[in-house]
C-alpha cells in the first residue's frame, strides 16, 4: 500500500538526500506535496534547494511550498557553518525549473488535510517544526487527518548538538515542538541518538559516487561538503546522515529499534532551551506520545540507499 506523505523540510544536504531517497520510492510513498521552512539556511534558499532537488529527479511535477521564514517566538537560527552558505554546497546552484507554488505552505497543509480521510497522511518534517505547529494553531481540525507524524529532532543519550541540551531543530523553534509533541497523533522520532549510528564514511559515500548516475554524483557530491565539518567536529569517520532516517523508517521499520515513551519539550530553560526531555525508563506518569527510535542497522540503510539511488540510472 501506498502511504501518502507531506515532507516538510529546510534543505540542507541531508534533507535533500531525503527527498531524493522518497522520489526514489514511489511504489510505497505518494508525495502529496513538498514545504520548506527556515532552518539551516533562510527560506529563501530552502524553498530553492528543494525545487533544485525535484529538478535533479526529475520530479518537477511535485508542488513545491514556501512556508514560515521565522520561528514561532525566537528570531531564525541557521546552520550556514555546516551546510555551507547555499545549505547544499557541494553541488551547483541553479534556479530550478520546478516551480513554487503562490500559495504559503501551511495553507496547503491544512487545505490538504482538511479534505484528507482520517489518519491517511504522513508527515514527514525534517527541518524546525514551524510549519507543522502553525497549521495545527490555525486548524486543529486536521489532527484526525494525520496517521503519524514522523520527524527528525531531539536528542538523549546522544546530548545537543547544538548545545549541550538540544539538537538544532528543537533548538530554532522548541516552541513548535512543544505543541507538535502535545498534539495528540502517532509521533515517531528520529534522533540524534539513532542519526549519529548512520555515518557517510568515505567507503560509503564511494559506493555512491560509483553509481555513476547524476543523482547519485550530486548525492556524493553534497556528502563530501557536509561531511567536512562533522567529522572535525565528532572525530568520526563521516557526517551523520540525519534526515534520511524518516524516510528509510518510512520504507523499512524493520531496520530501526525504538520504545514507546514520553517526550517533552523545554521551552524556557537559558540553560537547556530545546531540550528533548525522553522518559525512556517510564519514570513519570506522562502518557506516551512518542516511540522514540534509538537502534538502527546502519549497513542495511546504506545498502538500501544505494539500492534506491542507483535507480535514477534508468526509468523509476
Amino acid at each position: 500500500m501506498t502511504r501518502k506523505i507531506i515532507i516538510d523540510c529546510d534543505p540542507g544536504q541531508d534533507d535533500a538526500v531525503a527527498l531524493l531517497l522518497a522520489f526514489a520510492s514511489p511504489d510505497e510513498l505518494e508525495i502529496l506535496g513538498i514545504t520548506a521552512v527556515g532552518g539551516n539556511v533562510p527560506l529563501q534558499l530552502t524553498q530553492r534547494n528543494a525545487r533544485m532537488m525535484c529538478d535533479l529527479a526529475g520530479m518537477q511535477h511535485i508542488p513545491v511550498f514556501a512556508g514560515c521564514a521565522e520561528p514561532l517566538e525566537r528570531p531564525l537560527l541557521t546552520a550556514e557553518a555546516i551546510h555551507g552558505t547555499t545549505g547544499i554546497n557541494g553541488v551547483d546552484v541553479f534556479e530550478p525549473e520546478t516551480a513554487l507554488q503562490p500559495q504559503h505552505a501551511v495553507d496547503f497543509i491544512v487545505e490538504t488535510l482538511l479534505a484528507a480521510e482520517e489518519s491517511s497522511v504522513t508527515l514527514v518534517p525534517t527541518g524546525p517544526l514551524t510549519n507543522i505547529a502553525t497549521a495545527i494553531q490555525r486548524e486543529p481540525g486536521i489532527l484526525p487527518s494525520i496517521e503519524r507524524i514522523v520527524p527528525m529532532g531531539g536528542a538523549m543519550r546522544e546530548g545537543g548538538n547544538s548545545t549541550p541540551s538540544a539538537e538544532f531543530n528543537i533548538l530554532v523553534d522548541p516552541q513548535a515542538a512543544d505543541i507538535v509533541f502535545r498534539c495528540g497523533r502517532p509521533i515517531t522520532a528520529m534522533g540524534l541518538d539513532v542519526t549519529h549510528q548512520v555515518l557517510s564514511t568515505p567507503e560509503r559515500v564511494q559506493r555512491i559516487r560509483a553509481l555513476g548516475n547524476p543523482v547519485a554524483t550530486a548525492t556524493a557530491d553534497m556528502l563530501n561538503f557536509f561531511d567536512r565539518y562533522d567529522t572535525k567536529k565528532y572525530g568520526s569517520e563521516g557526517a551523520p546522515l540525519h534526515d534520511p532516517c524518516t524516510i528509510a523508517w518510512l520504507l523499512w521499520p524493520e531496520i530501526f529499534e525504538g520504545k514507546d515513551c514520553n517526550i517533552s519539550i523545554e521551552t524556557e530553560s537559558e540553560l537547556t532551551l530545546g531540550h528533548t526531555a525522553v522518559d525512556f525508563w517510564n519514570v513519570t506518569d506522562k502518557p506516551v506520545n512518542t516511540t522514540w527510535v534509538y537502534g538502527i542497522d546502519a549497513p542495511a540503510f546504506y545498502d538500501r540507499l544505494v539500492e534506491r539511488l542507483d535507480r535514477f540510472g534508468g526509468a523509476l
